[in-house]
């Protein structure tokens, strides 16, 4: 594809993540190489205009100096049967694992992937805060004997993840309740979670990222919005970037595309990603 200013894309989802189907980007080039605006359907104006700023950091600006050359990465299982879940988690080949519940059908997915993966898999959670502070604490005490290296989002509030965190039988992780460098002081101010996780798109790039990580003083992961390798590019920098942490980052998602805007797309070896720039030289469906 030759180089554009800006190319809007469309990229299939193999399987349906929260009701999202396929991605729809903007690609931006600038000095630095590109970006990617790709915020998801829920996201808020606020939101918008923070992943606005991250694909103009991206484009305009070079990625902080790695620590690292290459990072781990954990796969995503989103809230799939549970005979697919199982498949999804055993063909990633990766060491760690993110499994979404908050369903009906979650811990019997939750069963299913380690069953298929072995004692030696990492299981993390993902509520995307479906419960209330009593249901996460009786849930997570059933879903402790799987195994469980943390769960993030069981509640929607700093002040509830505390009061979970008091009581709860998993190391707990915040993201949907940090927005802003100001939310991850308050995250550290009440002790609230034993690790942020931090999407660069939805906190304005990189740049935000790696403040919002120091000022919540615990270890952080970085996570992608489901975006094509050239977004995920960013989220690797950022893991990149980090100090080091003892979870893997959630950058493995390009598994879940159909396709994606590049014939060499950042999809984990072993659990793994180079850290490197990704340009997008596949014309996916553009639109715009």
């Amino acid at each position: 594809m030759s180089a554009a200013a800006r190319v809007e894309v469309t990229v299939r989802l193999r399987v349906p993540v929260g009701g999202v189907v396929e991605r729809r980007a903007r690609l931006v080039e600038g000095p630095a190489g590109w970006g990617e605006w790709s915020p998801l359907p829920s996201w808020s104006v606020a939101e918008l205009a923070a992943a606005e700023e991250a694909s103009e950091e991206a484009a305009r600006h070079p990625f902080p100096a790695p620590r690292r050359a290459r990072v781990a990465v954990n796969a995503m299982v989103p809230r799939v049967e549970p005979a697919l879940a199982a498949r999804l988690a055993l063909e990633s080949g990766c060491g760690t694992v993110k499994v979404k519940v908050g369903d009906a059908a979650g811990e019997a997915r939750v069963a299913a992937v380690r069953a298929a993966v072995g004692p030696g898999v990492r299981l993390r959670l993902d509520a995307n805060s479906a419960w209330d502070v009593d249901t996460a604490l009786a849930e997570l005490r059933r879903l402790a004997v799987h195994g469980v290296e943390l769960v993030e989002d069981p509640v929607g509030t700093l002040e509830e993840l505390a009061a979970v965190r008091r009581r709860s039988p998993v190391p707990v992780a915040a993201e949907m309740s940090v927005r802003s460098v100001a939310d991850a002081g308050r995250l550290r101010a009440l002790d609230a979670a034993d690790a942020v996780v931090l999407k660069p798109q939805r906190i304005g790039g990189v740049a935000a990222a790696l403040a919002a990580a120091a000022a919540a003083g615990v270890p952080a992961i970085a996570s992608s919005a489901l975006e094509t390798s050239v977004g995920l590019a960013a989220v690797l920098a950022l893991a990149a970037a980090l100090p080091g942490s003892p979870f893997a980052h959630g950058a493995g998602t390009a598994l879940l595309l159909e396709e994606d805007v590049t014939s060499d797309p950042l999809l984990p070896e072993a659990g793994e990603l180079r850290v490197r720039r990704v340009a997008p030289d596949l014309v996916v469906r553009g639109h715009g």
